[in-house]
């Protein structure tokens, strides 16, 4: 497309386009729209003569996008999300707001969080809802993308390592995240482990069994790559996908688990636990919210994020 022809552009074509590749669906997107299907059919087979591509390619009871479109949606999606939001901003007052908000984390996340945020959901936003889903990933985009959650919550490294490449090279960043509080893993065992009350030493952390915290039940963690990094490696007994099982499991074994520090006070259980500096360095725990710019909820992220960020403060005065 020429610059000629981009001003010829009936711009109109372009939420019809963002609208079936939200859809799927010619149909879904007519309705949506409220306009006729020939009608849809009409503006996509002109945004096609424009561009030069085929866009949408039928399949079975829906269509497939091409990879031009593939491309193209999101550069859309974005200018429109934010020429809406610049001429008709949406507007969020908590005391009267009837939605319904899916926050996705993990059980030491929501165990610090939840607690300090429900009093400042009733007290502030009484007709709100929450939900909270199980954070099963450390790549929560694919879920924030479907609108599954309109907000992970956690600790995501690569993410927003990829983040800031692509805001670096000038790539379209269609997702957004806020720091809301750091920490530092520990090693785990029981009050009377044969290692409990001698210091632990690399070759003590190694020669022990181990029990891994993973949310795919890949028995291979960051602990893993930094140990490989150093030539050495740990047995991985058994793996679990929540903190509070690992901590009750430890508590009862002769397994090893690697936990926020924060977190082990929460488990009810702190008593029956002998917690250790871990004897290498890894990265810090740091817990992000990380959320789509164009999530379903987008109005209420903001003040979603300050009582995030309150019940953060009051988690950590406690």
């Amino acid at each position: 497309m020429t610059p000629h022809d981009f001003r010829s552009l009936d711009l109109n074509l372009l939420r019809v386009f963002d609208t079936v590749m939200a859809e799927g669906s010619l149909t879904r997107a007519a309705d949506k729209l409220a306009i006729t299907q020939p009608a849809v059919s009409n503006a996509m087979r002109r945004l096609r003569d424009a561009l030069g591509d085929e866009l949408l390619v039928r399949q079975g009871h829906g269509v497939q996008p091409t990879p031009r479109a593939l491309t193209l949606w999101p550069v859309v999606r974005e200018a429109l999300g934010n020429l809406q939001q610049s001429l008709a901003p949406d507007k969020f007052d908590p005391a009267t707001a009837t939605l319904t908000v899916v926050l996705a984390m993990a059980d030491a996340t929501a165990s610090t969080l939840v607690p300090n945020l429900v009093p400042l959901v009733e007290r502030e936003a009484p007709h709100l809802s929450i939900r909270i889903v199980p954070l099963t990933t450390r790549d929560p985009r694919g879920l924030l993308d479907a609108e599954a959650a309109d907000m992970a919550v956690g600790h995501f490294p690569a993410v927003l390592a990829d983040l800031t490449a692509r805001a670096q090279a000038g790539t379209l960043v269609p997702h957004e995240h806020r720091r809301l509080y750091d920490g530092e893993y520990v090693a785990v065992m029981r009050k009377d482990h044969p290692l409990a009350w001698m210091p632990l030493t690399l070759e003590h952390y190694c020669a022990a069994k181990h029990l891994l915290v993973s949310f795919s039940g890949r028995a291979y963690g960051f602990i893993d790559e930094a140990l490989a990094a150093l030539g050495r490696e740990r047995r991985i007994v058994l793996t679990v996908n929540q903190y509070t099982t690992a901590a009750r499991v430890v508590s009862q074994s002769d397994l090893v688990t690697v936990l926020p520090r924060h977190f082990v006070p929460i488990t009810g259980i702190q008593h029956q636990l002998q917690v250790h500096p871990l004897p290498l360095e890894v990265q810090a725990v740091h817990v992000d919210a990380l959320w789509h710019k164009r999530g379903p909820n987008r109005a209420a992220y903001e003040w979603l994020l300050q009582a995030l960020n309150r019940a953060t403060l009051k988690a950590f005065s406690q």
